[in-house]
């Protein structure tokens, strides 16, 4: 099997990728008993509440128990972090977290805990409250966040023609044996602030249409997210996504987690610009490829395609096209 036969494969079978598909289960039940999101949009990485001259920023992450038990200190961290990231794809910058922590009793619980009060201090976002249970079967944890922006990035703003930007800090390595690349726990604290930060600066300077962090489905189903989110089709160039020698090309595209990783939406005018930020603090970018019209998912390498979704026939989270009927519906109720 070719690299692009191989990605191809795992973007069709991977479990973080086939995992996003219960998205759409979910807003249904909901919907069905009468929960309405109003303005919210499902489908973002936060949701994004009008607040004055503003957006507040709403998000939570809950974590596998297999990874808790694994590796309960980098759980803890990750709880922080990733909500970090979910509030910067958005254009935002954290406020403070909350936690659920269950524990069969304090000493398990400890490491979990104290990987979330390093997170906390690198990345200078507090920890204002949350939950505990010490007497629970096993470890288990879930973390939320708010957060503030200025100028919105969201998942339903990409546009045919605009170029695909993934910028990923390769300064890392894999936390073995799950896919979750760690380029932040030894990294400066100031260095990690100073990184975030361009996504909030990019929004503000209006270099970005549209964002998402890379999560659990990897870059892959990131993009299927992104672009059935803003109803557009798209096409990656395996070959120009920034990775590391050490990573496999299949599972660093369609599993890996980055510690600091985003796929970007750019206008074709301003990629030179987004991407010389990335560079100057050391972090890989580069133009992967672009949106067009066409609703699917397409993997590229040597002149060589394959297609991996057709949103038309096959719907990943479905959460933009249920929407879409949904309000349809409202307006002529």
């Amino acid at each position: 099997m070719n690299r692009l036969d191989a990605v191809a494969h795992a973007a069709r079978s991977a479990d973080g990728i086939a995992g996003k598909t219960e998205i759409a289960a979910v807003m249904d039940t909901l919907r069905a008993h009468g929960a309405d999101p109003g303005a919210i949009r499902i489908g973002d990485d936060c949701a994004a509440i009008a607040d004055g001259d503003g957006w507040l920023l709403f998000a939570i992450e809950g974590f596998v128990k297999r990874f808790v038990a694994c590796m309960p200190w980098f759980a803890g961290y990750c709880g922080v972090m990733v909500n970090i990231s979910d509030i910067a794809a958005m254009g935002g910058r954290a406020s403070a977290v909350v936690d659920a922590v269950w524990s069969r009793d304090m000493a398990h619980a400890r490491p979990i805990v104290e990987g979330m009060a390093a997170a906390a201090r690198a990345y200078g976002v507090p920890i204002v409250g949350g939950h505990s249970n010490a007497h629970s079967d096993d470890e288990q944890l879930s973390v939320a966040i708010i957060g503030r922006a200025r100028q919105l990035l969201t998942s339903f703003d990409a546009r045919p023609g605009d170029i695909l930007v993934a910028a990923i800090d390769l300064r890392g390595r894999y936390r073995e044996p799950l896919p979750n690349w760690d380029a932040s726990t030894e990294a400066p604290a100031p260095r990690l602030r100073a990184d975030l930060e361009l996504l909030p600066e990019l929004a503000e300077a209006g270099l970005c249409r549209a964002a998402k962090d890379i999560s659990m489905g990897g870059l892959v189903g990131t993009a299927m997210m992104l672009a059935e989110s803003s109803r557009v089709g798209a096409v990656i160039d395996i070959a120009r996504v920034p990775r590391p020698d050490v990573a496999e090309p299949a599972r660093w595209l369609c599993e890996t987690f980055p510690s600091f990783g985003f796929l970007l939406a750019v206008a074709a005018e301003d990629v030179a610009a987004v991407t010389a930020r990335f560079s100057a603090r050391g972090i890989a970018c580069a133009a992967i490829g672009h949106c067009d019209d066409s609703l699917r998912l397409r993997l590229r390498e040597a002149g060589a395609e394959r297609e991996i979704r057709d949103f038309r026939t096959h719907p990943y989270i479905a959460c933009a096209s249920r929407q879409a009927v949904a309000d349809s519906e409202s307006s002529h109720a």
